[in-house]
């Protein structure tokens, strides 16, 4: 039987990914460990997956002054021969690493012992832990075509990998959970599990224009519901939901979403169309921003600025997308980046099997 490793965490973003993987890693016959922080978010994703989970140290790369970056490299240190342990008494035949701090340990372990790294960069640019551990790596798998150049010729464009149930959704199941009626378009509005400010605000202030010709289910993050608009017809908002997003990607006829990778990769696999909402730069990397960028171009999405936006820009922006919801359909089935699951099982097993 052949022999895998997972690594990834710090976000859901680094870790769903790697679950989406399971069920064909499973049927190519692979024996599957997964490699986290100890006492990360997770490891509670992983384990309700069924997989073993091992915890080792790891410390925050930051591009910015903490005192932390004086103990940090300290734990990454340590973190290192945790990971050697487990891969010296594992013997995988290959890591394939999702990203997230607590993967350069990892990844250099494995180099240590000339065992074969898969690595995937969600975003447009390698963020910092990427980097660092591209240079170990095999092959470097990829979501958008223009990140080619940052890789060279360890370069595979994939797509992400997406879970299955993803498109097994029940939109009447989501419909009755909102109170919804099926005669009249749905859009869904998140900003991820911790909500996002500015996003909330613009569809709460656009929400007079918007509802006599939508209903909107609001995912706006924990402790973001607005008590006032609680029974306001047509709209309905919750904390986070988990094992329903099928079912609320099932009903959404346009989604309107920041831009992290793996919530737009999951987005365009399901040929939705979308209106993008990045982080802004002042309070992050970019990266979003060069996401939502590249999907616009691509035909994907269109994209507003947080940081000018206004409710009346928002609302001309939604009936521009649904107006033209078959043009960006279009363009999502043309897409190369699709299929990443099968594209990224395929790759393991042809290093695995040489």
């Amino acid at each position: 039987m052949k022999k895998i490793i997972l690594t990834g965490g710090g976000t859901a973003g680094h870790v769903t990914p790697n679950i989406a993987l399971l069920p064909k890693l499973k049927e190519s016959g692979f024996e599957i460990k997964y490699i986290g922080s100890k006492g990360g978010m997770e490891q509670k994703l992983v384990e309700d997956a069924g997989l073993d989970y091992y915890g080792i140290s790891s410390g925050k790369l930051r591009r910015y002054f903490s005192f932390k970056n004086f103990t940090d490299p300290f734990r990454v240190i340590k973190g290192y021969f945790e990971a050697k342990k487990i891969i010296r008494k594992f013997k995988p035949d290959i890591v394939f690493s999702k990203g997230g701090f607590v993967t350069v340990p990892v990844v250099f372990a494995a180099n240590r012992y000339k065992v074969p790294v898969i690595i995937h960069e969600s975003d447009m640019t390698p963020g910092l832990a990427n980097k660092l551990a591209i240079k170990k790596a095999t092959k470097v798998c990829h979501n958008f075509p223009e990140t080619a150049k940052y890789l060279g010729a360890k370069a595979v464009h994939t797509g992400s990998p997406i879970r299955a149930e993803l498109f097994t959704g029940d939109k009447i199941a989501a419909l009755d959970k909102c109170g919804f009626t099926a005669n009249k378009p749905v859009i869904m509005v998140t900003g991820g599990s911790l909500g996002a400010e500015n996003v909330n605000r613009l569809v709460r202030e656009a929400l007079p224009e918007l509802l006599p010709d939508f209903q909107i289910a609001h995912l706006c993050g924990k402790g973001k519901l607005d008590e006032s608009l609680v029974g306001t017809s047509g709209y309905a908002q919750f904390e986070y939901i988990s094992d329903e997003m099928k079912d609320f990607f099932a009903m959404a006829d346009l989604i309107i979403s920041r831009a992290g990778a793996n919530s737009i990769c999951e987005i365009s696999a399901l040929k939705k169309p979308n209106i993008l909402i990045p982080l802004s730069a002042r309070v992050s990397r970019g990266d979003q921003i060069l996401n939502a960028r590249s999907y616009a171009k691509q035909g994907f999405s269109e994209v507003l600025d947080e940081d000018v936006a206004t409710k009346d820009d928002l609302i001309a922006m939604v009936h521009k997308v649904f107006d033209n919801k078959s043009h960006y359909i279009e363009s999502m089935e043309k897409s190369a980046g699709t299929g990443g699951v099968d594209k990224i099982i395929g790759l393991i097993n042809e290093i695995t099997d040489k």
